[in-house]
């Protein structure tokens, strides 16, 4: 291997990148450096000669992380390999193979339904959209068609009565077609039958690519991971990076089984374990630890590369208006102990807790700056906030106000 390639890497991330043949498993603790090690052992590939660039598909889930693949890539010397997300890939595909190009491309599901909600009995008339949205992905993720909705649901409960859900789920489908759209899950799906019923896509396709590199596969669902094995056919070259513990998606039909089971669906199977943490303090990974030894799934011990810190502390509470009152008297405190405003962070592991979080730092005259998904950057709070703006408004009292 080459030294630029293994420079700074531990033992366990030298033994992954040195694997570039065959189905390799890396389990990946967070912050043990999952994408310094696929980059560079994609890189080795191209390096060894194991296989040429244009040969490598290095598939991830969203275009940031993409586009981060791609810089790192070129940076190693491996510019020619593609990287982009699963759906991306799909479209390409599609668009290069099939006999005809896909539908024009929905870019969101939520107009179409807030019509569809609209004509639902008064109960359900003002469901949100997002959340039909989220069941028609739940269903589209496992490849349930409207036909087979009802009886797939088992213990799964739809936002709305099962047989109103299969009804939006229907006429949703046939609304999509009369206009000749597809949607995001449509790609997949769209690529799926390609690869099955056309034996000149599957050919050129296995003809062109060779060995494939899958990031966060925890979060896979079955619509992916059938694609994927279209990728594959009978080959076995496949690299795959993950953390059960990580696994956020189920609601979208996402499971850490893919990544769990792949030695028993792929035999010889390399796995390589990384446990050497560089993001947190010792502190934090002896608790981390604890909590990570009740969950089930792959073990994984994570040891501290970082410097010693204070100990974490943790408060258990019961409703968000809690949590936001104790992190703002917290930071009040911290402050007053002379910890400037500038060091201290707020984490939310979804956007649209920030609304909670500028309110309740808001009330507390804590100044703060959100980064990506403030809610007054939201599309809906802009379509809101511009009307409002110039306007002159008198209240109750009759003064004028700006």
């Amino acid at each position: 291997m080459s030294g630029s390639i293994t420079a700074d890497l531990n033992e366990r991330q030298r033994e992954a990148v040195a694997a570039t043949r065959g189905p390799v498993r890396i389990l990946a603790g967070a912050g043990t450096g999952k994408t310094t090690t696929i980059t560079r052992r994609i890189a080795n590939q191209v390096a060894t000669a194991a296989f040429e660039p244009d040969s490598i598909l290095a598939v991830t889930f969203t275009d940031k992380a993409a586009g981060e693949l791609r810089g790192r890539l070129a940076a190693l010397g491996a510019g020619g390999v593609t990287a982009r997300t699963f759906h991306a890939a799909a479209r390409a595909q599609l668009h290069g193979l099939a006999p005809e190009p896909p539908g024009a491309l929905l870019p969101s599901k939520t107009v179409a339904l807030r019509q569809l909600a609209a004509a639902l009995p008064k109960p359900y008339r003002f469901r949100p959209a997002s959340d039909l949205a989220t069941e028609i992905e739940w269903a589209k993720n496992r490849r349930v068609p409207p036909d087979r909705y009802l009886d797939s649901l088992g213990s799964h409960e739809p936002p709305v009565p099962a047989d109103l859900m299969a009804g939006i789920y229907r006429r949703y489908e046939d609304g999509k077609a009369r206009r000749g759209l597809i949607d995001f899950e449509d790609l997949l799906e769209g690529a799926i039958r390609m690869f099955d019923e056309d034996p000149f896509a599957r050919e050129r396709f296995r003809a062109r690519y060779a060995a494939f590199t899958v990031d966060e596969y925890q979060d896979v669902n079955l619509l992916q991971q059938a694609l994927l094995e279209r990728w594959l056919g009978e080959r076995d070259d496949l690299c795959v990076v993950g953390d059960d513990y990580q696994s956020i998606y189920a609601f979208t039909g996402a499971t850490a089984e893919y990544l769990l089971d792949m030695p028993a669906r792929l035999p010889g199977t390399k796995t390589v374990v990384l446990e050497d943490n560089y993001r947190s303090t010792p502190q934090v990974l002896v608790l981390a630890n604890r909590l990570a030894a009740t969950l089930a799934g792959s073990s994984k011990s994570l040891r501290p590369a970082a410097a010693p810190g204070p100990e974490p502390v943790m408060r258990a509470c019961t409703a968000p208006g809690e949590e936001t009152s104790f992190i703002a008297q917290r930071i009040v405190q911290l402050h007053a102990e002379g910890v400037a405003y500038r060091d201290m962070a707020v984490l939310y592991r979804v956007n649209f807790r920030s609304e909670d979080f500028e309110e309740g730092l808001s009330a507390a005259r804590v100044p703060f700056v959100v980064r990506d998904g403030g809610f007054l950057e939201r599309s809906a709070a802009r379509r809101i906030l511009r009307p409002l703006k110039g306007r002159r408004w008198t209240d109750v009292g009759g003064r004028g106000g700006g």
